[in-house]
């Protein structure tokens, strides 16, 4: 198994994930996940960690954690490490509780900061928990939302600042944000990710790419640093579309729109805003794109000319 690129400097923002080893519960009871939720407390006074958004489900959590002094995997290798101690003594037990390294996704927070806490507090509601985000007790939905203190060491302040000056409005306005997607079907946010491990602009992306992974060219075994190569720009993206289907628009727009997601590096935000449609809409028609190609060989074959073309297919 290779070695994940871990991307690490001060102030970083991650999106974490840990599951259990075989998808077994890493939670068994509530003393299990309170005992978690204090090692996260312990991780933010030893280690400067700052926790924004949490939610443990019974064989994964999920966490959008910051790292002012750039120490990810000693802030994680505490709090994984002492829980599964914390698991195997109390149920004496040995052996791995977690499946292989956590994932960790560096994460461009000015863009992605709202619609990452909504998809980590919506997790129970998808997986048919509880109807509601605010009937799960183990996330931090309910302090974002204002119906129960927030504990000491979450740091609320700078996702609710994005819906208010005010505390009561900021959480009104937080709430108001979450429950547009309940009943709705909506693309996580983190199928936009780059590389396996970096959710992002463009800019965002050259920026990290420049400024903290030259040292890292040497590593031939982190594959993923293959992938982190110049992404094209949409507008030589398009003109080569148009230019292998200029007499099917209708189609031209849709394909716009898939490769425009896979290969460019530009958001959802950014090229739904070029289209004038919503992101949602996006997601949607690159999805049935992506099912279309799959299915019809010619069109795969025009799409792959284009990818050819570009040089695609070594990004």
């Amino acid at each position: 198994m290779s070695r994940p690129l871990r991307i690490t400097y001060p102030g970083a923002y991650y999106h974490i994930t840990s599951r259990g080893n075989e998808r077994k519960n890493i939670f068994k009871s509530n003393r299990d996940r309170e005992k978690f939720l204090e090692y996260l407390e312990s991780a933010v006074l030893r280690y400067n960690a700052i926790i924004h958004v949490y939610c443990l489900m019974d064989n994964h959590y999920h966490l959008l954690l910051e790292t002012p002094s750039g120490n990810l995997s000693q802030i994680m290798r505490h709090i994984n490490g002492a829980y599964t101690t914390y698991f195997n003594t109390k149920r004496k037990r040995a052996g791995h509780l977690f499946q292989g390294r956590y994932k960790s996704i560096l994460v461009d927070i000015d863009e992605y900061a709202k619609e990452l806490s909504r998809y980590i507090h919506l997790n129970p509601v998808r997986a048919g928990v509880v109807e509601k985000p605010e009937q799960y007790e183990w996330s931090s939905y309910k302090s974002f939302a204002g119906d129960m203190k927030a504990p000491d060491w979450l740091y609320r302040d700078f996702i609710l600042t994005y819906f208010g000056k005010k505390k009561k409005s900021a959480e009104n306005g937080y709430k108001r944000f979450v429950e547009q997607l309940l009943n709705e079907e909506c693309d996580s946010p983190l199928k936009n990710t780059f590389g396996s491990v970096i959710l992002g602009s463009l800019d965002f992306i050259n920026h990290v790419k420049d400024t903290y992974l030259s040292k890292l060219q040497e590593n031939r075994d982190l594959p993923s640093l293959r992938e982190f190569s110049n992404k094209v720009e949409l507008v030589e993206l398009f003109n080569e579309v148009d230019n292998v289907f200029k007499n099917k628009p209708k189609v031209s727009r849709n394909i716009k729109m898939y490769l425009g997601q896979k290969y460019s590096g530009k958001t959802l935000k950014e090229i739904a805003q070029f289209f004038e449609i919503g992101e949602s809409g996006i997601s949607q028609a690159a999805r049935r794109m992506s099912d279309r190609i799959d299915k019809e060989k010619g069109l795969q074959g025009q799409v792959e000319k284009i990818i050819d073309k570009l040089n695609l297919s070594k990004m």
